[in-house]
Protein backbone atom coordinates (compact mmCIF):
# COMPACT_ATOMS: atom_id res chain seq x y z
CA UNK A 1 0.00 0.00 0.00
CA UNK A 2 1.33 3.43 -0.95
CA UNK A 3 1.98 5.88 1.86
CA UNK A 4 -0.33 8.91 1.91
CA UNK A 5 1.06 12.06 0.34
CA UNK A 6 2.57 14.66 2.64
CA UNK A 7 1.01 18.15 2.60
CA UNK A 8 3.98 19.42 0.57
CA UNK A 9 3.49 16.64 -1.96
CA UNK A 10 -0.21 17.44 -2.19
CA UNK A 11 0.68 21.09 -2.80
CA UNK A 12 3.16 19.97 -5.44
CA UNK A 13 0.47 18.04 -7.30
CA UNK A 14 -1.71 21.16 -7.37
CA UNK A 15 1.15 23.43 -8.37
CA UNK A 16 1.21 22.47 -12.05
CA UNK A 17 -2.36 23.64 -12.53
CA UNK A 18 -1.73 26.80 -10.53
CA UNK A 19 1.38 27.59 -12.60
CA UNK A 20 -0.51 27.11 -15.87
CA UNK A 21 -2.97 29.83 -14.83
CA UNK A 22 -0.54 32.20 -13.13
CA UNK A 23 0.44 34.20 -16.22
CA UNK A 24 -3.19 34.86 -17.14
CA UNK A 25 -4.07 36.01 -13.63
CA UNK A 26 -0.99 38.24 -13.64
CA UNK A 27 -1.90 39.90 -16.94
CA UNK A 28 -5.53 40.38 -16.00
CA UNK A 29 -4.98 41.19 -12.34
CA UNK A 30 -7.70 38.60 -11.71
CA UNK A 31 -8.05 36.58 -8.53
CA UNK A 32 -7.31 32.80 -8.66
CA UNK A 33 -10.56 31.56 -7.10
CA UNK A 34 -10.14 28.09 -8.63
CA UNK A 35 -6.86 27.60 -6.79
CA UNK A 36 -8.54 27.98 -3.43
CA UNK A 37 -11.33 25.59 -4.33
CA UNK A 38 -8.65 23.00 -5.06
CA UNK A 39 -6.75 23.82 -1.87
CA UNK A 40 -9.92 23.35 0.17
CA UNK A 41 -10.76 20.07 -1.54
CA UNK A 42 -7.21 18.87 -0.86
CA UNK A 43 -7.55 19.71 2.84
CA UNK A 44 -4.90 22.43 2.91
CA UNK A 45 -6.94 25.44 4.06
CA UNK A 46 -7.08 24.29 7.71
CA UNK A 47 -3.59 22.78 7.76
CA UNK A 48 -2.26 25.29 10.30
CA UNK A 49 -5.29 25.42 12.60
CA UNK A 50 -5.05 23.82 16.07
CA UNK A 51 -6.31 20.25 16.32
CA UNK A 52 -8.47 21.25 19.27
CA UNK A 53 -10.45 23.47 16.92
CA UNK A 54 -10.76 20.86 14.18
CA UNK A 55 -7.66 21.76 12.18
CA UNK A 56 -4.60 19.66 11.40
CA UNK A 57 -2.13 21.45 13.66
CA UNK A 58 0.75 21.04 11.21
CA UNK A 59 4.23 22.12 12.37
CA UNK A 60 5.38 25.43 10.94
CA UNK A 61 8.10 23.64 8.98
CA UNK A 62 5.43 21.71 7.09
CA UNK A 63 3.55 24.93 6.41
CA UNK A 64 6.73 26.42 4.95
CA UNK A 65 7.10 23.45 2.60
CA UNK A 66 3.54 23.95 1.35
CA UNK A 67 3.99 27.70 0.89
CA UNK A 68 7.29 27.15 -0.92
CA UNK A 69 5.70 24.67 -3.33
CA UNK A 70 2.85 27.07 -4.07
CA UNK A 71 5.19 30.08 -4.31
CA UNK A 72 7.00 28.23 -7.11
CA UNK A 73 3.71 28.05 -9.02
CA UNK A 74 1.55 31.04 -8.03
CA UNK A 75 3.03 33.30 -5.34
CA UNK A 76 -0.18 35.34 -5.06
CA UNK A 77 -2.04 32.20 -4.00
CA UNK A 78 0.79 31.34 -1.61
CA UNK A 79 0.64 34.79 0.00
CA UNK A 80 -3.10 34.63 0.66
CA UNK A 81 -2.68 31.15 2.15
CA UNK A 82 0.23 32.40 4.29
CA UNK A 83 -2.09 34.94 5.88
CA UNK A 84 -4.70 32.25 6.53
CA UNK A 85 -2.06 30.08 8.20
CA UNK A 86 -0.83 32.93 10.40
CA UNK A 87 -4.35 33.72 11.60
CA UNK A 88 -5.11 30.06 12.31
CA UNK A 89 -1.85 29.65 14.24
CA UNK A 90 -2.69 32.71 16.34
CA UNK A 91 -5.82 30.92 17.57
CA UNK A 92 -3.70 28.28 19.27
CA UNK A 93 -1.17 30.49 21.02
CA UNK A 94 -1.00 30.50 24.79
CA UNK A 95 -3.30 33.23 26.05
CA UNK A 96 -4.96 33.65 22.65
CA UNK A 97 -7.77 36.19 22.73
CA UNK A 98 -9.98 34.26 20.31
CA UNK A 99 -13.25 33.06 21.90
CA UNK A 100 -13.14 29.26 21.46
CA UNK A 101 -16.55 29.05 19.79
CA UNK A 102 -15.71 31.76 17.26
CA UNK A 103 -12.28 30.28 16.51
CA UNK A 104 -13.81 26.81 16.04
CA UNK A 105 -16.42 28.26 13.69
CA UNK A 106 -13.78 29.83 11.46
CA UNK A 107 -11.69 26.68 11.36
CA UNK A 108 -14.64 24.38 10.65
CA UNK A 109 -15.80 26.62 7.84
CA UNK A 110 -12.39 26.34 6.18
CA UNK A 111 -12.52 22.54 6.55
CA UNK A 112 -15.88 22.23 4.81
CA UNK A 113 -15.97 25.31 2.57
CA UNK A 114 -13.75 27.83 0.82
CA UNK A 115 -13.46 30.18 3.79
CA UNK A 116 -10.43 32.35 4.50
CA UNK A 117 -9.41 34.94 7.06
CA UNK A 118 -6.84 37.72 7.12
CA UNK A 119 -5.90 40.63 9.33
CA UNK A 120 -6.60 44.12 7.95
CA UNK A 121 -4.25 46.58 9.62
CA UNK A 122 -2.79 49.05 7.13
CA UNK A 123 -4.52 52.38 6.46
CA UNK A 124 -3.94 55.23 3.98
CA UNK A 125 -2.74 57.69 6.62
CA UNK A 126 -1.26 55.30 9.18
CA UNK A 127 1.02 53.28 6.95
CA UNK A 128 2.42 50.12 8.51
CA UNK A 129 1.12 49.65 12.09
CA UNK A 130 4.47 48.08 12.96
CA UNK A 131 5.91 51.60 12.94
CA UNK A 132 3.46 52.88 15.54
CA UNK A 133 0.48 55.22 15.56
CA UNK A 134 -3.22 54.88 16.32
CA UNK A 135 -5.50 53.49 13.61
CA UNK A 136 -8.11 55.83 12.20
CA UNK A 137 -10.61 52.96 12.03
CA UNK A 138 -12.98 53.43 14.98
CA UNK A 139 -15.09 50.91 16.91
CA UNK A 140 -18.05 52.45 18.72
CA UNK A 141 -19.62 50.56 21.64
CA UNK A 142 -23.35 49.92 21.41
CA UNK A 143 -25.91 48.24 23.66
CA UNK A 144 -25.49 44.91 21.90
CA UNK A 145 -21.95 45.00 20.52
CA UNK A 146 -19.82 47.28 18.36
CA UNK A 147 -20.05 49.33 15.19
CA UNK A 148 -16.94 49.88 13.09
CA UNK A 149 -16.13 52.53 10.51
CA UNK A 150 -12.87 52.98 8.65
CA UNK A 151 -10.73 52.35 5.58
CA UNK A 152 -8.11 49.62 5.16
CA UNK A 153 -5.64 49.22 2.31
CA UNK A 154 -3.49 46.32 1.01
CA UNK A 155 -6.09 43.81 2.21
CA UNK A 156 -4.54 40.68 0.72
CA UNK A 157 -7.09 38.16 -0.53
CA UNK A 158 -10.00 40.61 -0.30
CA UNK A 159 -12.04 38.98 -3.12
CA UNK A 160 -12.22 35.65 -1.26
CA UNK A 161 -11.98 36.50 2.43
CA UNK A 162 -14.98 35.55 4.54
CA UNK A 163 -13.56 36.91 7.79
CA UNK A 164 -11.70 40.15 8.40
CA UNK A 165 -9.68 40.74 11.57
CA UNK A 166 -9.77 44.54 11.70
CA UNK A 167 -7.26 46.61 13.69
CA UNK A 168 -9.14 49.55 15.22
CA UNK A 169 -9.35 51.90 18.17
CA UNK A 170 -12.33 52.52 20.39
CA UNK A 171 -14.12 55.86 20.61
CA UNK A 172 -13.61 55.98 24.40
CA UNK A 173 -12.16 59.06 26.09
CA UNK A 174 -8.94 57.08 26.51
CA UNK A 175 -8.92 54.93 23.36
CA UNK A 176 -8.05 51.27 23.49
CA UNK A 177 -6.71 49.42 20.46
CA UNK A 178 -7.38 45.87 19.32
CA UNK A 179 -8.80 43.54 16.70
CA UNK A 180 -12.43 43.06 15.74
CA UNK A 181 -13.68 40.06 13.75
CA UNK A 182 -15.99 41.11 10.90
CA UNK A 183 -17.77 39.00 8.28
CA UNK A 184 -16.96 40.27 4.82
CA UNK A 185 -20.61 40.04 3.73
CA UNK A 186 -21.90 42.14 6.65
CA UNK A 187 -23.91 45.23 5.70
CA UNK A 188 -21.58 48.23 5.41
CA UNK A 189 -18.50 46.29 4.21
CA UNK A 190 -17.35 47.22 0.72
CA UNK A 191 -14.32 46.05 -1.27
CA UNK A 192 -12.86 48.66 -3.61
CA UNK A 193 -10.92 47.04 -6.51
CA UNK A 194 -7.85 49.26 -6.19
CA UNK A 195 -5.03 46.70 -6.40
CA UNK A 196 -2.99 47.38 -9.56
CA UNK A 197 0.62 46.74 -8.59
CA UNK A 198 3.77 45.68 -10.37
CA UNK A 199 4.00 42.29 -8.65
CA UNK A 200 1.70 39.74 -7.00
CA UNK A 201 -1.03 41.14 -9.20
CA UNK A 202 -3.36 38.21 -8.51
CA UNK A 203 -3.35 38.65 -4.72
CA UNK A 204 -6.46 40.85 -4.67
CA UNK A 205 -4.93 43.20 -2.10
CA UNK A 206 -7.70 45.78 -2.48
CA UNK A 207 -9.01 48.53 -0.20
CA UNK A 208 -11.87 47.67 2.16
CA UNK A 209 -14.31 50.23 3.56
CA UNK A 210 -16.34 49.83 6.77
CA UNK A 211 -19.41 52.02 7.15
CA UNK A 212 -20.96 51.62 10.61
CA UNK A 213 -20.66 47.83 10.46
CA UNK A 214 -22.39 46.04 13.36
CA UNK A 215 -20.83 43.07 15.12
CA UNK A 216 -21.42 41.16 18.37
CA UNK A 217 -19.62 42.14 21.55
CA UNK A 218 -17.65 38.87 21.61
CA UNK A 219 -16.08 39.70 18.22
CA UNK A 220 -13.74 42.16 19.94
CA UNK A 221 -10.74 39.89 20.43
CA UNK A 222 -8.59 41.92 22.78
CA UNK A 223 -8.50 45.59 23.65
CA UNK A 224 -5.53 47.23 25.33
CA UNK A 225 -4.05 50.64 25.87
CA UNK A 226 -1.77 51.36 22.88
CA UNK A 227 1.40 51.18 24.96
CA UNK A 228 0.44 47.76 26.31
CA UNK A 229 0.79 46.22 22.83
CA UNK A 230 4.45 47.13 22.70
CA UNK A 231 5.55 46.32 26.23
CA UNK A 232 5.32 43.46 28.67
CA UNK A 233 6.71 39.92 28.47
CA UNK A 234 3.56 38.31 27.06
CA UNK A 235 3.12 40.90 24.29
CA UNK A 236 6.81 40.79 23.39
CA UNK A 237 6.90 36.99 23.24
CA UNK A 238 3.79 36.79 21.07
CA UNK A 239 5.17 39.38 18.65
CA UNK A 240 8.50 37.58 18.58
CA UNK A 241 6.86 34.25 17.70
CA UNK A 242 4.68 35.78 15.00
CA UNK A 243 7.63 37.56 13.40
CA UNK A 244 9.70 34.37 13.32
CA UNK A 245 6.89 32.34 11.77
CA UNK A 246 6.13 35.04 9.23
CA UNK A 247 9.83 35.28 8.34
CA UNK A 248 9.87 31.55 7.68
CA UNK A 249 6.74 31.50 5.53
CA UNK A 250 7.63 34.61 3.54
CA UNK A 251 11.16 33.36 3.04
CA UNK A 252 9.78 30.06 1.75
CA UNK A 253 7.35 31.86 -0.56
CA UNK A 254 9.93 34.07 -2.25
CA UNK A 255 12.48 31.27 -2.39
CA UNK A 256 9.80 29.37 -4.31
CA UNK A 257 9.63 32.27 -6.78
CA UNK A 258 13.43 32.20 -7.10
CA UNK A 259 13.42 28.44 -7.73
CA UNK A 260 10.88 28.95 -10.52
CA UNK A 261 13.24 31.50 -12.10
CA UNK A 262 16.17 29.12 -11.75
CA UNK A 263 14.20 26.26 -13.33
CA UNK A 264 13.24 28.42 -16.32
CA UNK A 265 16.85 29.53 -16.71
CA UNK A 266 18.16 25.95 -16.74
CA UNK A 267 15.74 25.06 -19.54
CA UNK A 268 16.66 28.20 -21.46
CA UNK A 269 20.40 27.53 -21.22
CA UNK A 270 19.94 23.95 -22.37
CA UNK A 271 17.62 24.78 -25.27
CA UNK A 272 19.09 28.04 -26.59
CA UNK A 273 21.69 27.32 -29.33
CA UNK A 274 22.90 30.52 -31.04
CA UNK A 275 24.16 29.97 -34.57
CA UNK A 276 27.36 31.80 -33.71
CA UNK A 277 28.09 29.31 -30.93
CA UNK A 278 26.93 26.10 -32.54
CA UNK A 279 26.08 24.66 -29.15
CA UNK A 280 23.75 25.27 -26.23
CA UNK A 281 24.44 28.22 -23.94
CA UNK A 282 24.75 25.64 -21.18
CA UNK A 283 28.16 24.69 -22.63
CA UNK A 284 29.64 28.10 -21.82
CA UNK A 285 31.77 28.28 -18.64
CA UNK A 286 30.43 31.79 -18.02
CA UNK A 287 26.86 30.47 -17.96
CA UNK A 288 27.86 27.57 -15.74
CA UNK A 289 29.58 29.91 -13.29
CA UNK A 290 26.62 32.28 -13.13
CA UNK A 291 24.22 29.40 -12.59
CA UNK A 292 26.50 28.09 -9.84
CA UNK A 293 26.21 31.46 -8.09
CA UNK A 294 22.43 31.16 -8.27
CA UNK A 295 22.64 27.67 -6.79
CA UNK A 296 24.66 29.09 -3.92
CA UNK A 297 22.03 31.72 -3.13
CA UNK A 298 19.28 29.11 -3.15
CA UNK A 299 21.34 26.84 -0.89
CA UNK A 300 21.81 29.67 1.61
CA UNK A 301 18.06 30.21 1.66
CA UNK A 302 17.37 26.52 2.07
CA UNK A 303 19.76 26.27 5.02
CA UNK A 304 18.52 29.46 6.70
CA UNK A 305 14.86 28.48 6.39
CA UNK A 306 15.51 24.89 7.39
CA UNK A 307 17.35 25.97 10.52
CA UNK A 308 14.62 28.46 11.47
CA UNK A 309 11.90 25.85 10.93
CA UNK A 310 13.78 23.32 13.05
CA UNK A 311 14.19 25.83 15.88
CA UNK A 312 10.52 26.84 15.86
CA UNK A 313 9.21 23.29 15.65
CA UNK A 314 11.45 22.31 18.58
CA UNK A 315 9.82 25.03 20.69
CA UNK A 316 12.60 27.58 20.37
CA UNK A 317 12.04 31.28 19.88
CA UNK A 318 14.71 33.16 17.92
CA UNK A 319 15.40 36.77 18.79
CA UNK A 320 13.45 39.24 16.67
CA UNK A 321 16.73 40.60 15.29
CA UNK A 322 17.63 37.11 14.07
CA UNK A 323 14.31 36.26 12.40
CA UNK A 324 14.25 39.72 10.83
CA UNK A 325 17.64 39.06 9.27
CA UNK A 326 16.41 35.71 7.93
CA UNK A 327 13.48 37.45 6.27
CA UNK A 328 15.68 40.17 4.79
CA UNK A 329 18.44 37.83 3.61
CA UNK A 330 16.17 35.25 2.00
CA UNK A 331 14.05 37.82 0.17
CA UNK A 332 17.14 39.69 -1.07
CA UNK A 333 18.68 36.41 -2.21
CA UNK A 334 15.47 35.61 -4.09
CA UNK A 335 15.67 38.93 -5.96
CA UNK A 336 19.37 38.32 -6.69
CA UNK A 337 18.55 34.91 -8.16
CA UNK A 338 16.03 36.34 -10.59
CA UNK A 339 18.28 39.24 -11.53
CA UNK A 340 21.09 36.79 -12.17
CA UNK A 341 18.81 34.78 -14.44
CA UNK A 342 17.90 37.97 -16.32
CA UNK A 343 21.55 38.84 -16.82
CA UNK A 344 22.09 35.49 -18.55
CA UNK A 345 18.94 35.50 -20.65
CA UNK A 346 19.01 39.13 -21.81
CA UNK A 347 16.02 40.16 -23.94
CA UNK A 348 14.50 36.69 -23.66
CA UNK A 349 14.18 37.09 -19.90
CA UNK A 350 12.52 40.47 -20.22
CA UNK A 351 9.99 39.30 -22.80
CA UNK A 352 6.44 38.92 -21.54
CA UNK A 353 6.28 35.72 -23.56
CA UNK A 354 8.47 34.17 -20.87
CA UNK A 355 7.81 33.98 -17.11
CA UNK A 356 11.10 35.43 -15.89
CA UNK A 357 10.02 39.07 -15.90
CA UNK A 358 6.95 38.07 -13.85
CA UNK A 359 9.16 36.23 -11.38
CA UNK A 360 11.24 39.40 -10.95
CA UNK A 361 8.17 41.57 -10.33
CA UNK A 362 6.85 39.07 -7.80
CA UNK A 363 10.22 38.65 -6.05
CA UNK A 364 10.57 42.40 -5.57
CA UNK A 365 7.44 42.36 -3.40
CA UNK A 366 9.36 40.44 -0.75
CA UNK A 367 11.11 43.64 0.33
CA UNK A 368 7.81 45.33 1.22
CA UNK A 369 6.59 42.96 3.93
CA UNK A 370 7.11 43.81 7.59
CA UNK A 371 9.75 43.93 8.95
CA UNK A 372 11.29 46.12 6.25
CA UNK A 373 15.01 46.45 5.72
CA UNK A 374 15.66 49.58 7.74
CA UNK A 375 13.87 48.15 10.78
CA UNK A 376 15.66 44.82 10.39
CA UNK A 377 19.15 46.27 10.22
CA UNK A 378 18.64 48.83 12.99
CA UNK A 379 17.38 46.03 15.28
CA UNK A 380 20.32 43.80 14.34
CA UNK A 381 22.79 46.64 14.92
CA UNK A 382 21.33 47.45 18.33
CA UNK A 383 21.43 43.77 19.26
CA UNK A 384 25.10 43.55 18.30
CA UNK A 385 25.86 46.69 20.33
CA UNK A 386 23.94 45.44 23.34
CA UNK A 387 21.54 48.38 23.21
Amino acid sequence: MNAPLTPAQVAGTLAAGFASRAATHDREGSFPHANFAELQEAGLLALAAPRALGGQGAPVGVLAEVIGALGHACPATALVLTMQYMQHRSMGREGAAWPPALAAQLVQESVHEVSLVNALRVEPELGSPARGGLPATVARRTADGWRISGHKVYSTGAPILRWLVVWARTDEATPRVGSFVVRSDAPGVKVLPTWDHLGLRASGSHDVLFDDVALPAEHALELRQPQDWAYGPAAAQSAQAMQAEMALLLGALYTGVARAARDWLVGFLQERKPASLGAALASLPRAQEALGHIEGLLLVNQRLLGSLAQTLDAGGLPASAESGLVKAQTTHNAVAVVQGALALSSNHGLSRHNPLERHLRDALCGRVHTPQDDSVYVAAGKHALGL
